[in-house]
């Protein structure tokens, strides 16, 4: 059933975000090294079904599988010439499972750092970042998205150059943007919180937040930064299940269903809108977490 974030945010609810599509396309069998983004045109139906049990797990929002979408990503794997037929599928396959669920779900087209550094630390000026950042989103709104949702930014400037771009294409169309606070509550770049909302806030954007990171505790802080820093901005929490750690050459979390379902009450409680999780996550995490925002957890 098709909505709009901004129709969510208006019911002054807490909404519902998915979990790790990443996570998940591990699960189903993706190998190392494949870019995620091939599997949607090459795994249709595992996408689908991804999406389809997020849905059913109570999320209201759910993340394009073109987190590594952009041009400049998809380079590592010689597939720049494939951006657009990528994203485009990638919005496509969403679209189809929330015009097909019984209730509102909001398609956010997911546009992930593009694996650069900005200069003068890099070779990626602004000027390159917003044009591969207005491709990928140009081809997320041709396949149906209804917000465009920066997340796992370190770097201010990628973030204004994705921002930027994205409004190039489309000056009018809603954005989220998320950055990710997993260096003593700085980004690797070296932003906090409190930075972060002030040059966001003038941006126009529906909502802004952290996601990724070292777990929920992190997410909190940030939370907690961002809500006091500017108490009226809508705000994104979607944490790790956990602090990552090395096992057998891939990433673990050891954050159960429960311990998210209780951080979800958290960092509500520490004003955030918008709910869901990340790395390490998948729809049991989702639908414990949802359980807890609408009554099913005391937070005594």
């Amino acid at each position: 059933m098709n909505t709009s974030l901004q129709e969510l945010i208006e019911t002054g609810e807490v909404i519902l975000a998915d979990g790790g599509m990443g996570t998940m396309l591990l699960a189903f069998g993706l190998g190392r090294g494949v870019p995620p983004e091939l599997w949607n045109v090459e795994r249709i139906e595992q996408v689908r079904e991804i999406h389809r049990d997020y849905i059913a797990a109570g999320a209201q929002i759910i993340l394009t599988n073109s987190f590594g979408g952009n041009r400049r990503r998809l380079s590592f794997h010689d597939l720049s010439e494939r951006t657009l037929e990528l994203n485009e599928a990638a919005a496509h396959i969403a679209r189809l499972e929330a015009e097909a669920a019984e209730a509102p779900v909001v398609v956010a087209g997911s546009m992930g750092p593009t694996g650069a550094l900005m200069t003068p630390l890099g070779d990626l000026t602004f000027e390159e970042a917003q044009s591969t950042f207005e491709e990928q989103a140009g081809a997320l709104i041709e396949g149906g998205v209804d917000v465009l949702w920066v997340e796992t930014m370190s770097d201010l400037e990628e973030v204004r150059a994705a921002i930027k771009g994205c409004r190039q294409i489309a000056p009018e169309f809603p954005i989220v943007a998320t950055m990710t606070f997993d260096a003593h509550g700085h980004t690797s770049m070296g932003v906090s919180p409190q930075v972060a909302v002030e040059a966001l806030s003038g941006l126009n954007l529906e909502a802004m937040g952290g996601n990724c990171g070292n777990g929920p505790d992190e997410i909190e802080a940030v939370i907690e930064a961002m809500h006091q820093a500017d108490p009226g901005i809508v705000l994104v929490a979607k944490s790790n299940a956990g602090a990552p750690r090395m096992e057998g050459g891939r990433q673990v979390y050891d954050a159960t269903p429960e311990v998210m379902a209780e951080h979800a009450l958290r960092v509500k409680n520490l004003g955030a809108r918008i709910i869901g999780a990340c790395c390490g996550s998948m729809p049991e995490h989702i639908r414990a977490m949802g359980h807890a925002l609408r009554g099913g957890l005391s937070t005594e």
